[in-house]
C-alpha cells in the first residue's frame, strides 16, 4: 500500500466508524454514549469526595479529636460504595459500547467484503498480503476496544485535571519566591507546577515514542504474513508432502519468522527508550508535590490534612495530564490496527472503480429479452488491461449443450468467471434470462461444514426437500455409501476425495434442478466411465437444462451439441463456434435415454 498521511488515515477511518452514531444504530449508540459520560462524571465526583474526606480525616488526626476522627470515618463506607458503583457502572457501559460498536463496524466491513463477490476480486487484485478475514476479525477489535478505553481515559483525565487543579488553586494558594534579591509572586503555583511537569513528561514521551507507530504497524504486518504463510502450508499440505517440499517450506517459514523477529527487535529498542522516560516519571511522581508543598507546611501556612489533599490532588492532575505518556505504546498499537482496517476499507471501496478499463468500460451483466444467453461484443481483460478474449459474440439457446475449448491460457476459465459475474474487467455485455436458475460447478466444489443433507442442499440448506429425493440423487451419482450418513455433521470437504466432491456437485444438480448449468473442469477428478455416467444426466434427467462447460478431454464432445473454440492470439483470443457431429454411439445412447424416459413416465409403478 502507498504511504498515506496519518491525518488522512484518521479521517477515512472515522468517516466509516462514526456511522455507528449516524446510521440505523444511532439510537443505541447515543444511549450508550450518554451512559458512559454520566458514569465518567459520577466517578470523578466520587474521586473528588474521597479527596475531601482525606483532608478532613487527617485534620482530625492532627487535632487528636477522637470524636471527629470516628465521625469522619463513618462516611468512608458510603464513599467507597459510591466509588465502587460508579466505577463498575462505567466498566459495564464501556464494554457494552465496545461490543456494539465493534458489531456495527464488523457487519459493515464484512458486508462490503462479501457483497458483489468482492472477496473473490480482492483475492485477485489486493495489494494486502495478509488475510482480510484477520483484519475484520482482529484488527477491527483492536481499532475499536482500545479507542473506547482511551477516549474514556482522555475524557476522565480532562475532567479530573480541571477538578483537582481547582483544588490545588484553592488549597495550596500562591507562592512567593526570592530570586537574586527580588520577590516573585506565583499565583496557584501548585497547579502551574503540575501542568508544567506534565507538559515536559509528555514531550519526552512523544519524542521517545513517535517512531513506535511505524514499527508496530510493520510488526503487525509481518505477523499477519507469517500466519498467512503457515495457513497456506496447511491448506496445501498434501501437495507439498507428495512432492517432498518439506525442506523448502521450512526454510520459507524460518525466513518469514526471521522478518517477524527483526520487526520485534526494532520495537524492543524503541520501548527501551520509552521505558526510560516512564520509569523516570514514576520515580519523580510522588516526590515533586511533597517538595513543593513542604515549605508551606513547615511555615504553618497549611495543615497536615491540606498537605495530604494537595499531594493527592497534584498526583491526580499530573496523572491526568500525562495521559499520553501512559498510553504511548497503546496508541501505537491502536493506530497500527486503524491503518490496517482503513487499508482494507480503501481496497474494498476501490474494487468497483478498479473493475473498469482505462476508457471507463467494464463487462455489464444484463437481462435478456428471451430465454437465451446473449454474449455480445465481449472483450475479457486481465485487471492490468491486457485483452484475453476479443470481441466475442455468441448466442446460447435454451437446452443448448455448449463446450468451451481452446489451448491452455486462452481464457476459457476467465470466460466462465465473466458469465458468473465474477470478472468485471473488460467490455461488452452478457445478457442472462432473469427468471432462470443458474448453477455453477467449479473444478473443486465447495462443501460447507455441517450435515451431509445441508451440503447437498447448499446454498439453500433450509429448503424443504424430501429425503427420498436426496437419497435417489446420491444413488444416481455413485454415492450410495453416503446414504446412511445424511444427518452426520462432518468436515466433508476434508474427508471426501476429489472425485466424491465432484459427484456431490452433480447430486446437487439433480436435487436443485437448475435451468442453466455452467461447468469448469467439473469432471476432472473422475475416470472416463464415471464421467460418462454423470454427463449422461444431460441426456436424461437434466435434458431440459442449458449446459455451458469447459473441459480438455476429447470425449466431452459426445455430450455437447456445439463447440465454442478460443483461438489464442496476441490481441486476444478469437472466438469461433461450430456444431459437433453426433457419433452413432451418441445417437443410439440418446434414443435409448428418450425411450427410458417415456417408459418411466408411463409406468404406473
Amino acid at each position: 500500500m502507498a504511504d498515506v498521511p496519518v491525518r488522512s488515515r484518521f479521517r477515512e477511518f472515522f468517516s466509516v466508524a462514526f456511522r455507528f452514531w449516524t446510521g440505523e444504530t444511532r439510537g443505541r449508540a447515543w444511549i450508550l454514549t450518554i451512559a458512559v459520560l454520566a458514569f465518567v462524571a459520577a466517578q470523578t465526583a466520587a474521586a473528588f469526595a474521597m479527596n475531601l474526606w482525606n483532608r478532613w480525616f487527617f485534620d482530625a488526626l492532627g487535632q487528636r479529636d477522637v470524636a471527629l476522627v470516628w465521625s469522619t470515618a463513618a462516611w468512608l463506607p458510603v464513599l467507597l460504595a459510591a466509588t465502587s458503583l460508579s466505577m463498575s457502572a462505567l466498566v459495564v457501559s464501556r464494554m457494552l459500547l465496545q461490543v456494539r460498536w465493534r458489531e456495527h463496524l464488523t457487519r459493515l466491513i464484512s458486508g462490503w467484503w462479501i457483497a458483489d463477490q468482492r472477496y473473490y476480486r480482492l483475492s485477485l487484485l489486493s495489494q494486502i498480503k495478509s488475510a482480510p478475514e484477520y483484519r475484520i476479525a482482529e484488527d477491527v477489535r483492536l481499532a475499536i476496544e482500545p479507542l473506547v478505553e482511551m477516549t474514556i481515559g482522555l475524557l476522565t483525565a480532562f475532567v479530573t485535571a480541571a477538578t483537582f487543579a481547582t483544588v490545588l488553586w484553592q488549597v495550596a494558594g500562591s507562592a512567593e519566591l526570592t530570586i537574586m534579591g527580588h520577590t516573585v509572586f506565583v499565583p496557584f503555583y501548585m497547579a502551574l507546577a503540575a501542568i508544567l511537569y506534565a507538559g515536559l513528561a509528555t514531550l519526552a514521551a512523544y519524542v521517545a515514542g513517535h517512531p513506535l507507530v511505524r514499527r508496530v504497524a510493520a510488526k503487525n504486518e509481518m505477523e499477519a504474513r507469517f500466519r498467512a504463510d503457515m495457513t497456506r502450508l496447511r491448506e496445501n499440505a498434501e501437495s507439498i508432502a507428495l512432492i517432498g517440499g518439506d525442506a523448502d517450506e521450512l526454510t520459507a517459514i524460518h525466513k518469514g519468522y526471521g522478518r517477524v523477529v527483526r520487526t520485534w527487535l526494532r520495537i524492543v529498542r524503541q520501548q527501551g527508550l520509552i521505558a526510560l522516560v516512564l520509569n523516570t516519571n514514576s520515580a519523580l511522581f510522588p516526590v515533586v508535590p511533597l517538595l513543593l508543598i513542604a515549605p508551606k507546611y513547615l511555615s504553618g501556612s497549611v495543615s497536615l490534612g491540606a498537605v495530604v489533599q494537595v499531594v493527592a490532588a497534584f498526583s491526580a492532575v499530573q496523572a491526568a495530564l500525562i495521559w499520553f505518556v501512559d498510553n504511548i505504546v497503546r496508541l501505537a498499537e491502536w493506530f497500527a490496527s486503524v491503518t490496517r482496517v482503513d487499508e482494507l476499507v480503501e481496497e474494498l471501496q476501490g474494487l468497483d472503480v478498479g473493475a473498469e478499463m482505462e476508457d471507463g468500460k467494464h463487462i455489464s451483466i444484463t437481462e435478456s429479452g428471451d430465454d437465451s444467453i446473449h454474449i455480445e461484443n465481449l472483450s475479457v481483460a486481465h485487471s492490468n488491461g491486457r485483452i484475453v478474449i476479443a470481441d466475442a459474440t455468441v448466442a446460447i439457446a435454451p437446452g443448448d449443450k455448449v463446450l468451451i475449448a481452446g489451448e491452455s491460457g486462452s481464457g476459457k476459465s476467465t470466460l466462465i468467471r465473466a458469465l458468473a459475474g465474477l470478472w468485471p474487467w473488460g467490455a461488452g455485455s452478457i445478457a442472462v434470462p432473469p427468471d432462470k436458475s443458474i448453477a455453477f460447478l467449479p473444478q473443486k466444489p465447495y462443501l460447507p461444514k455441517g450435515s451431509l443433507r445441508s451440503v447437498l442442499l447448499y446454498p439453500a440448506a433450509d429448503a424443504s426437500i424430501e429425503d427420498n429425493v436426496i437419497l435417489a440423487a446420491l444413488e444416481r451419482c455413485g454415492l450410495p455409501h453416503l446414504a446412511r450418513r445424511l444427518g452426520a455433521v462432518e468436515d466433508w470437504d476434508r474427508i471426501l476425495s476429489g472425485g466424491e466432491r465432484q459427484r456431490i456437485a452433480f447430486a446437487r444438480l439433480l436435487i436443485q434442478k437448475p435451468d442453466i448449468i455452467v461447468m469448469d473442469e467439473a469432471t476432472s477428478a473422475l475416470d472416463d466411465e464415471s464421467q460418462d455416467s454423470l454427463l449422461a444426466l444431460f441426456e436424461s434427467e437434466l435434458a431440459y437444462a442449458t449446459i455451458i462447460s469447459v473441459g480438455h478431454r476429447a470425449e466431452l464432445e459426445e455430450f455437447h451439441d456445439r463447440k465454442v473454440l478460443l483461438e489464442r492470439r496476441e490481441a486476444g483470443a478469437r472466438v469461433t463456434t461450430r456444431r459437433i457431429s453426433k457419433s452413432l454411439w451418441r445417437l443410439l445412447r440418446g434414443r435409448k435415454a428418450g425411450n427410458d424416459d417415456r417408459t418411466s413416465t408411463t409406468d404406473p409403478n
